[in-house]
């Protein structure tokens, strides 16, 4: 039998011996000694030195010899050759000195693990023992680490300090150093935290603590932020370069809280050059810079939105006073009334103002939440105010009337109308009477259609679409109605003519054009029972023979004063053709059985009432075409008045509209308005009390007050009479045991 030879035993001190060599050639190598690197025999022969020293049976088996001389093989080199050379240097060169020899310490580290394998792989392992690794680097850690650590971190944040300053610095040896405080705790960061970083952030909050208490007394507002920001970018920089990725956070925080949260006051507020003045100077740079340091702090926006939220209010304010002062300057001095309404130039001057200051939101402050608010808010404040004693409602809906109608103050292409009634919709939005323009609106929109004085029937389509889709269905529905009826009108007409060519002896030998409109679509028309003329009594009575062969079970009410008509006047110089509202006409065919007609006359013939006596008659003898001579000749009409043909009345133009003087139909709007709103809140609160069944006075009132805001903001006065009377009515009782609770009845 062959047996394999026997292998001698490695005496202790021989086998360290011959280790103790190879670290020493170890270290030559490293300091760059001329020496040659280790070859696999040189390498293999310490492998298997330890290796048998560790395999042998005890009391032969080294291993925790060698483990422990491990240790000290590196705290000795460390004691007699790092240390000292560490102490020899300061400042950037000691930095420069232990980032070498730390690299050098962790190239012998990997080394000796090689030679010390099978110890590491096995013995290590075992026993549950730090790992060579671990304990090659606690020996720096503890020997020279611990010992240097403040110092090396005060000469780092000196370095960083001066590169704050302006100063050029190593970056690449600051990273290497910093990293030894994140490697020496094997990634756990905890030095790295402990032993440098709070210490920096204390240094950083120092030194910007001190900047910006210079810079805010030596600064402008924009130049002072221009710095700030400047500097968080710095910082920001610094992290990518050298830092380590935890710091950002914290650094950016201790910076921005020096540099602006401390001083948010002070810069927001600063002397000619804060937001305040920003805004008016139109800075929009600085302020989407402003926007972008306050918004990273705590509630920082709110200060901000605030000061631009007053200062939109302040511009709103001053169109409003300009739009007054202009107003007032048109007064007529004799009879004190505004001789033209300032609405469109106040609606556009608001419409340009959203525009400017909807760029600032969008573009400055990125469409941010807190500065939609505001700028909401603040044109909710002078959006509801009135100019001369019109309502912002009855603004926006003449300037919408000026952009619809033909011959309008606005002339516009259908691109541009298009895109004013877009802005003019978003403004509404800010209304607290939305219904008040509804109605005005309404009124307007009548006129243009019955009197054919609308540019495109397709924009008034548009403006209801737009409006349907801000305010809902229920916002337009009758104005849809309205323009149906127009649409279905023209059929009738169409209709009607036929109808008179099929049966001449109905003809009436006059132009008659008639709209039929339905009641509940058209605002209320004033109307009075006037004695015709007999010539328009058979215009009246062939339309209604045709309507009823045709709808048998409606009903026709005649509004005469929304008529016009063609009347031509054989006056001495030549004939004239007069366009005249029906009263007017059916005024002057009078004369033509009588030359000269009392007051008193023409008010029992025609059955007027004196109030549109007087207006009829001021405008055919008193205005600015005389067709009636007046005695006694004044500008009064009296009910003593006589009035003839002016046969000697002349005028270039060959067609004439006599304008009627306009009934002021405000205080008739805003009460149909006040009356819709009743039924409104009568219908709340019971829609409200007929799902609750039980519900308390408060509760009650909030409610209904949500459900109407979209239209109008209800008065609380006006919802507890309207619970009166629902009361009342037995619609709702009182809770006999509270008061203050209310029951619905079914």
């Amino acid at each position: 039998m062959n047996m394999s030879p026997r292998i001698p035993v490695v005496d202790l001190e021989d086998g360290w011996r011959d280790v103790l060599a190879g670290v020493a050639k170890l270290k030559c190598i490293l300091d760059g000694s001329n020496v040659v690197h280790f070859v696999p025999d040189e390498y293999m022969h310490l492998y298997t030195t330890v290796y048998n020293m560790c395999t042998q049976k005890p009391p032969n088996d080294y291993s925790q010899v060698l483990y422990d001389r491990y240790k000290q093989a590196l705290d000795d080199h460390i004691e007699s050759v790092v240390l000292p050379s560490l102490n020899e240097k300061h400042g950037v060169f000691l930095l420069r000195e232990i980032v070498q020899r730390w690299e050098k310490h962790k190239l012998m580290v990997r080394w000796l693990r090689r030679f010390f394998d099978y110890l590491d792989r096995y013995y290590v392992t075992r026993r549950s023992l730090d790992s060579l690794k671990d304990l090659g680097w606690s020996s720096f850690r503890d020997l020279v680490f611990d010992k240097l650590k403040s110092t090396v971190a005060t000469i780092m944040i000196g370095m960083i300090d001066d590169e704050r300053e302006g100063n050029l610095i190593d970056r690449p040896l600051l990273k290497n150093a910093l990293d030894i405080y994140v490697e020496i705790g094997d990634s756990q960061l905890n030095y790295y935290s402990d032993d440098f970083e709070q210490s920096f952030l204390n240094g950083t909050t120092d030194y910007y603590s001190k900047k910006a208490q210079t810079w805010i007394l030596e600064n402008s507002c924009p130049e002072y932020m221009l710095k700030a920001e400047e500097c968080l970018q710095k910082e920001k920089d610094r992290v990518a370069n050298y830092l380590h990725s935890t710091t950002e956070p914290k650094l950016f925080a201790a910076a921005l809280f020096e540099l602006i949260d401390r001083r948010a006051e002070e810069i927001l507020n600063k002397e000619n050059s804060g937001c305040k003045v920003l805004l008016c100077d139109e800075k929009t740079e600085d302020l989407a810079r402003m926007f972008r340091l306050f918004s990273r702090i705590t509630d920082g926006l709110l200060p901000v939105s605030k000061i631009f939220k007053e200062h939109v209010i302040a511009e709103g304010m001053s169109l409003l006073k300009h739009a007054t002062d202009a107003a007032n300057s048109r007064k007529d001095e004799k009879k004190g009334v505004v001789v033209g309404l300032p609405e469109q130039d106040f609606v556009r001057s608001v419409i340009e103002l959203h525009d400017k200051y909807m760029a600032y939101v969008t573009n400055c402050f990125q469409s941010n939440s807190v500065f939609h608010k505001a700028l909401k808010e603040a044109f909710e404040v002078f959006c509801n105010k009135d100019v001369v004693g019109c309502s912002s409602a009855e603004l926006f809906a003449a300037y919408c009337d000026s952009i619809l109608k033909r011959g309008g103050s606005e002339k516009l292409s259908d691109e541009a109308i298009d895109e004013s009634l877009e802005k003019v919709v978003k403004l509404l939005t800010y209304l607290s009477d939305k219904d008040l323009f509804v109605e005005f609106h309404r009124k307007k929109l009548g006129r243009r259609l019955l009197f054919d004085k609308n540019t495109n029937d397709e924009h008034e389509r548009i403006l209801l679409s737009k409006l349907k889709q801000f305010f809902g269905g229920q916002f337009t529905s009758k104005m849809e109605g309205m323009l149906k009826d127009i649409t279905l009108a023209k059929e009738h007409q169409s209709s009607f003519e036929e109808y008179v060519s099929n049966n001449p002896e109905s003809n009436p030998l006059i132009d008659l054009n008639v709209t039929v409109l339905t009641t509940g679509y058209w605002p209320t028309y004033k109307n009075s029972d006037i004695n015709l003329p007999l010539e328009m009594v058979k215009c009246v009575e062939v339309f209604k023979e045709y309507y009823r062969s045709d709808k048998q079970h409606r009903k026709l009410t005649w509004i005469f004063s929304l008529g016009n008509c063609v009347v031509i006047g054989n006056f001495d110089a030549k004939p004239v053709e007069f366009v005249l509202n029906t009263y007017q006409a059916a005024l002057l065919l009078l004369f033509n059985e009588a030359d000269k007609l009392s007051y008193s006359d023409i008010v029992s013939q025609l059955k007027l009432s004196d109030d549109d006596a007087v207006r009829l008659l001021h405008s055919l003898s008193c205005a600015k075409y005389e067709i009636l001579n007046k005695e006694p000749s004044n500008r009064v009409i009296s009910p003593e008045d006589e009035f003839e043909f002016n046969s000697k009345f002349t005028d270039r133009m060959r067609r004439i509209k006599v304008p009627l003087p306009q009934i002021d139909e405000k205080k008739k709007v805003v009460d149909d308005v006040n009356k819709d709103r009743r039924f409104a809140i009568d219908a709340s609160l019971v829609r409200i009390m007929k799902s609750r069944k039980v519900l308390g006075h408060q509760q009650l009132v909030a409610e209904c007050v949500e459900q109407l805001s979209r239209m109008f903001k209800p008065d609380i006065k006006i919802i507890k009479r309207r619970i009166e009377d629902l009361i009342s009515r037995e619609y709702l009782e009182r809770d006999s045991e509270n008061a203050q609770t209310y029951k619905y009845l079914a």
